[in-house]
């Protein structure tokens, strides 16, 4: 474990990502409605009243003017702000006007592209997840790079449907991050990531559904989920692409494994009805945890918890020396098993119900003081 060059002053850019992320969210809000950025009511949404939907303007100004300002700048770190602002651009669009599929993936790709060539970060080898040795990808880098790219975040657009969920989860995929950076002494990464830790709590401070606040003030919009897709892209590649200071590809697996599991399976399960894998339905697991009486706190909560669970779980086990080709073989085994318990709703249903203990026990305990 190698700590040198931390230092009190890395953790300055949190706190301002975080600080100018809420100001852009305040001063946001007059203007949200002439700009298009609100969100309105309809059939396939829980909300019922019209809501700002500022929070990936917001969030990208905080991390831009942080990592352009506090946080020393790079190439790397140059290449992923233009690549940010284009999907920022592209979602508010997509929320103004609903553009077409084609588009949107069309933009998401060039943002790949733009990370891989102008920033040269990229998917340049899997580990040794065969169990013989590191296995490069060679001419398969680049289509790799792309298809993980945009996997994320079409999987961070499809997971944003209760309030606060896809900021939570992204924050403790980033809390990982940190985490698995100090570990392997990539300072630099640690420092990029806390701006990005510091930009989504601002954001979160303003859409998390607190026990005095019934209900979100603010949603992050298709271009707060595309940011947020693109956010763990890029810090999960330069974990765990990087020489100087090595990270398994395999843990990335296991940094964000609810909108990855829940996004494949469901695009398999489309696919096999003949529909589109970006037809809408009420398939996501938090539309499960719904339906099972979660609220939208606990199955942020529920869902966030399992994610820090399934990263120092699988971070330990790295520790241990575990094979990683059985760590992969887990992942595996919870794409299947998330797959047979959802072919049934009433099944995962139940599950969800029987392990809602922690709310059951918050009712009993209003309705005792009631």
């Amino acid at each position: 474990m190698r700590f040198d060059g931390f230092d009190g002053a890395w953790w300055w850019g949190l706190l301002a990502a975080a600080g100018l992320t809420a100001f852009a969210m305040l001063l946001l809000f007059p203007v949200a409605a002439r700009l298009g950025l609100v969100d309105h009511p309809t059939d396939r949404k829980n909300h019922a009243w019209v809501t700002p939907a500022t929070g990936g303007v917001a969030m990208l100004f905080g991390i831009v003017v942080t990592m352009m300002t506090v946080v020393e700048s790079t190439s790397a770190a140059t290449a992923f702000v233009v690549a940010a602002v284009m999907l920022v651009v592209t979602g508010w669009l997509d929320d103004r006007y609903d553009l077409r599929w084609w588009l949107r993936i069309g933009v998401q790709v060039a943002a790949a592209l733009i990370l891989i060539y102008g920033g040269g970060v990229r998917i340049e080898h899997l580990g040794p997840v065969l169990g013989i040795g590191d296995t490069p990808l060679g001419a398969l880098s680049v289509p790799i790079t792309i298809f993980a790219t945009v996997g994320l975040i079409n999987a961070m657009n499809m997971i944003d449907g209760v309030d606060g969920l896809a900021g939570t989860l992204v924050l403790a995929t980033l809390l990982m991050v940190v985490a698995a950076a100090a570990y392997s002494g990539n300072v630099v990464l640690v420092k990029r990531s806390l701006v990005m830790v510091g930009a989504v709590a601002g954001f979160l401070a303003f859409n998390f559904r607190f026990p005095w606040r019934a209900r979100a003030h603010a949603f992050m919009g298709n271009s707060g989920s595309a940011l947020l897709g693109l956010v763990i892209a890029w810090t999960c590649f330069r974990l765990t692409q990087n020489e100087g200071h090595p990270v398994s590809p395999v843990l990335a697996l296991w940094l964000a494994p609810v909108p990855v599991i829940d996004c494949l399976v469901l695009i398999v399960r489309r696919k096999r009805a003949g529909r589109s894998p970006f037809s809408a339905d009420h398939d996501h697991v938090h539309h499960i945890m719904r339906d099972a009486g979660f609220s939208p706190a606990g199955t942020a909560i529920g869902l966030s918890v399992f994610t820090l669970l399934a990263g120092l779980v699988i971070g330990q086990c790295m520790r241990w020396n575990l094979p990683e080709p059985l760590l992969m073989a887990a992942y595996l085994v919870a794409l299947a098993l998330w797959f047979l318990l959802t072919a049934k709703r009433a099944r995962a249903v139940a599950f969800f119900r029987a392990a809602r203990f922690w709310e059951r026990r918050q009712d009993a305990a209003a309705r005792n003081d009631a």
